[in-house]
């Protein structure tokens, strides 16, 4: 029997998970970064960096290296190749999933402000405070770059290019965060607004934490939406039931606990 070939558009560390799920399982795993990180932490398997060239050049590389099914474990906010991903998927005939983890939710204490882009961002953070933390990532700081009355620390992984906030200082940093951490980034640069994506998960959201005990408020851009018909996983283990209904049950060994998808 031919080994199932499992494409993952990760950069996450869902994606990185579950190939090493899947690897372990006995699937052959192609992981597919962007390429935006100088370092990134590599998963087991078989490892692309680079862009297809379009959902085309996408759909040709589905042929051509015979993929079974395609989970875009990708950042929820890299729309792009999501919809790149959904039109290939389509024109090929192989199955596609959406492994996203789930939102963050404000609880009692928290002061947000949702908007639905970084520009919109910009245009709220100087009515909130006069030093932001911005942890956005290092695309899209362009969006900042004309706000005037505002001092921003801007963490990412890797240094940012130009254009970047006018009066700004960089942090270089890589998640996971500890609360006892972000609490000391706040006091020590004087932090009093947090402006940040809404990416899910536990790595980074310590920072919701802290802003929320210092009473400092919050801008969080919305995630865009997955494109409509494909079904989503919101773990690691349901996708690896995914995947594994689709070879024969070999991947469910995983460890997966159930095969339920939203």
């Amino acid at each position: 029997m031919t080994m199932q070939h499992v494409l993952i558009l990760g950069g996450t560390t869902e994606g990185r998970r579950l190939a090493e799920t899947l690897h372990a399982a006995g699937v052959r795993v192609t992981s597919s970064l962007a390429g935006r990180v100088a370092n990134p932490r590599l998963p087991p398997g078989e490892v692309r960096v680079g862009g297809f060239g379009g959902a085309e050049g996408l759909a040709c590389w589905l042929r051509e290296h015979q993929v079974d099914a395609v989970i875009d474990a990708t950042h929820p906010f890299a729309g792009t190749i999501s919809f790149h991903a959904a039109r290939a998927a389509a024109t090929s005939h192989v199955p596609l999933l959406a492994l996203r983890r789930p939102g963050w939710s404000p609880v009692d204490g928290d002061d947000w402000h949702e908007v639905e882009s970084l520009e919109q961002a910009a245009r709220v953070v100087p009515a909130l405070g006069r030093r932001a933390f911005l942890t956005t990532g290092r695309m899209g700081l362009a969006a900042f770059a004309e706000v005037a009355d505002v001092w921003f620390l801007v963490r990412s992984v890797d240094p940012p290019e130009p254009p970047c906030p006018r009066r700004s200082e960089v942090l270089l940093d890589r998640g996971p965060f500890t609360l006892d951490g972000e609490r000391e980034v706040l006091r020590a640069y004087g932090i009093d607004v947090l402006v940040t994506k809404d990416s899910g998960g536990a790595a980074t959201a310590p920072k919701l934490a802290a802003a929320r005990e210092a009473g400092v408020p919050v801008v969080i851009v919305r995630r865009p939406p997955v494109p409509a018909g494909v079904p989503v996983a919101a773990t690691v283990e349901e996708a690896a039931a995914w995947a594994g209904a689709r070879a024969g049950g070999r991947a469910a060994a995983a460890g997966a606990e159930d095969d339920r998808v939203r």
